[in-house]
C-alpha cells in the first residue's frame, strides 16, 4: 500500500458478505480489486481511475468511496477526500476508520467542534483498541486547540499581537488548513511591521479558501507598500480573475497599472540612454505615488544613476546623497555615487563610498574595479594632472580641450617672454599643455589617464621605456599650436 495510506480494517476487506451487503455486482468488484492492486503499487492515478467506475458502477458501494478517499488522502487532495469521507459515514454509521480520518481532516481545517463531535462518535462505535487510543488522543488535542484559539482572539483583541502569533504559531502546526487563523495572524504580522510574513499566509489562505478575493487584494496591496509593483499587479489580477467587478481591486489595479508602465517606460529609456528622458519618468512615477516612500527612494536612486551615467556630477551627487540619507547601505546609490565623485575629481570621497558599498557586497566586481581606479586616480592627482593642466572637467569634450589648449598655448608660449627665468618657466608649462593636448586628444590614451594611467609616464607603462615628453624646448620649436584645423595660423620665430 501506498505510504501514508490508511490502513483499511480487517472486517471491511471485500469478501461474500460485504459484497451481498452492499449488492457489488461483478464489473464493481473487479474495479475495486484492480485499483487495491495499482494503490499498493503506488500507481496512484491508475487506482483513482478504478475507484471512479467502482463509485459510478455502484453509488451506495461505502468501500468505494473509502478507497476512493484513500487515494486521494494519498495524493494530497484532502478537499476531494472529505466528501468521500462523509459518503462513508452516511452509508455506514460505525464505520470507525472513515470517522477518524474525517475527524483529522476537520481538524487541521480547524473545525474544531465538528472533528471533536467525530472523535466522540468514534468512542461510541465499538473501536478497536488503537482506534479508541487516538480518537481520545485527538479528542485532548482539539480541547487545546479550542484554548488556544479563544486566548489568541483575545490577544488580538487586546493589541496584543505578539502574544497572539506566539498562541496562533502553536495552533496551525495542528490546525494547518484553517484559511481563517491564518488571515488573523497576517493582520497580525501587518500590525507588528513584518508585510512579508503577512504575504505567506495571506498566499496559503487564497488557496485554502474558494473565491477569497480578499487575500489576494491585502497580498497586491502589501507587494504596493513594499514597492514590488509587478507582484502586485500580477496578485490584484487575480482578484480580478475571481471578481471583476471587486471595487477596491479595479481600483487599485489602475494605480499599479499606470505606476507600473511608467517605470518600465523609465528602464527602457535607462537601457536606451536616454537618461533625461528617464529622470523625467521617474519624476512623473514620485508624483503618481506620493504616499508610499519606497517608490520615491527607487525613484530617486535611479534618477542618481541617470545623473551618474549622464555625466552630471553635481546632480547625481545630490541626489545619490538624498537616498543615502534614508538608506545608508544602498550599494547602487553608492556606486552611482562615488562615480560622480571620480568626475569631480574627489577622489578620498569616491575612495570610501567603494570601500563601503564594498563591505555590503564584497563580490562585485564593479565596486572592485571602481575602487581600484579612484585609487589610481587619487595617486595621479599627485602627479601630474592633464584636464587640470588644460583647466577642464574631466568629462570635457574634444572642441572644450582643443580650445582651451589654444588659449593656454598662445598663452605661455615662450616667446611671450623676455626674462630668462621667467622664460624657463613657460617653456615647462608649454610642454606640459602640449602633453595634455596630445593625451586628451586621443582616445586611446585619454581612456588611459581616465582609468588611473599616465600614457607619457615611464611609471606607469609596464615593461618601461622613456617618457615621449621629457623633451628639451629645442624639440618644440617651430610647433604649431593652432595646425589642427583651425581658421587662425600663426607662425612664431625663434633667435
Amino acid at each position: 500500500m501506498a505510504p501514508g495510506t490508511p490502513e483499511e480494517p480487517a472486517w471491511n476487506k471485500p469478501n461474500a458478505r460485504v459484497s451481498a451487503e452492499c449488492g457489488v455486482n461483478a464489473d464493481v468488484e473487479k474495479h475495486l480489486e484492480l485499483g487495491k492492486k495499482l494503490l499498493a503499487a503506488g500507481q496512484l492515478a491508475d487506482a483513482l481511475s478504478q475507484f471512479h467506475a467502482a463509485v459510478d458502477g455502484d453509488p451506495d458501494n461505502y468501500i468505494a468511496y473509502y478507497r476512493r478517499a484513500t487515494v486521494f488522502l494519498a495524493m494530497g487532495k484532502s478537499k476531494a477526500a472529505l466528501p468521500d469521507l462523509t459518503k462513508v459515514i452516511e452509508l455506514k454509521m460505525d464505520f470507525t476508520a472513515a470517522r477518524l480520518q474525517r475527524g483529522h481532516l476537520l481538524l487541521k481545517q480547524g473545525k474544531l467542534d465538528e472533528a471533536e463531535d467525530d472523535f466522540k462518535k468514534v468512542l461510541k462505535s465499538n473501536p478497536s483498541e488503537n482506534e479508541e487510543k487516538e480518537a481520545q488522543s485527538q479528542i485532548v488535542k482539539s480541547d487545546e486547540m479550542q484554548r488556544l484559539r479563544s486566548q489568541a482572539l483575545d490577544a488580538f483583541e487586546s493589541s496584543d499581537y505578539t502574544a497572539a502569533i506566539t498562541f496562533l504559531d502553536k495552533i496551525l502546526e495542528v490546525c494547518v488548513w484553517d484559511a481563517e487563523l491564518r488571515e488573523l495572524r497576517a493582520e497580525c504580522f501587518i500590525k507588528e511591521g513584518e508585510p512579508r510574513k503577512a504575504i505567506s499566509d495571506l498566499k496559503a489562505a487564497s488557496k485554502l479558501k474558494n473565491d477569497n478575493t480578499e487575500a489576494f487584494y491585502k497580498i497586491s496591496t502589501l507587494y504596493y507598500q513594499l514597492g514590488d509593483h509587478e507582484l502586485s499587479l500580477s496578485e490584484v489580477r487575480e482578484c480580478l480573475k475571481l471578481d471583476q467587478d471587486h471595487k477596491r481591486c479595479f481600483a487599485h489595479y489602475k494605480q499599479v497599472k499606470k505606476l507600473n508602465k511608467l517605470i518600465e517606460s523609465a528602464e527602457e529609456l535607462i537601457r536606451d540612454g536616454r537618461y533625461t528622458d528617464a529622470t523625467s519618468k521617474y519624476e512623473s512615477v514620485m508624483k503618481t505615488e506620493p504616499t508610499v516612500s519606497e517608490y520615491t527612494i527607487r525613484s530617486k536612486e535611479r534618477i542618481c544613476h541617470c545623473f551618474s551615467k549622464d555625466e552630471k556630477p553635481v546632480e547625481a551627487i545630490r541626489i545619490c546623497s538624498e537616498v543615502l540619507q534614508m538608506e545608508p547601505d544602498n550599494v547602487n546609490a553608492l556606486k552611482d555615487r562615488a562615480e560622480a565623485y571620480l568626475i569631480e575629481e574627489m577622489y578620498d570621497e569616491a575612495i570610501q563610498d567603494y570601500e563601503t558599498a564594498q563591505e555590503h557586497n564584497e563580490n562585485d566586481q564593479q565596486i572592485r574595479e571602481g575602487l581600484e581606479k579612484a585609487q589610481r586616480l587619487l595617486k595621479q592627482s599627485q602627479k601630474r594632472d592633464y584636464y587640470k593642466i588644460l583647466g577642464v572637467k574631466r568629462n570635457a569634450k574634444k572642441q572644450e580641450i582643443i580650445k582651451a589648449y589654444r588659449k593656454l598655448a598662445l598663452q605661455w608660449h615662450p616667446d611671450n617672454f623676455q626674462n630668462e627665468e621667467e622664460k624657463k618657466k613657460a617653456e615647462k608649462k608649454f610642454i606640459d599643455i602640449a602633453a595634455a593636448k596630445e593625451v586628451l586628444s586621443d582616445p586611446e590614451m585619454r581612456k588611459k589617464f581616465d582609468d588611473g594611467e599616465d600614457p607619457l609616464d615611464a611609471e606607469s607603462q609596464q615593461g618601461g621605456g622613456g617618457n615621449p615628453f621629457h623633451r628639451s624646448w629645442n624639440s618644440w620649436q617651430g610647433f604649431n599650436p593652432f595646425s589642427s584645423g583651425g581658421p587662425f595660423r600663426f607662425k612664431f620665430h625663434f633667435n
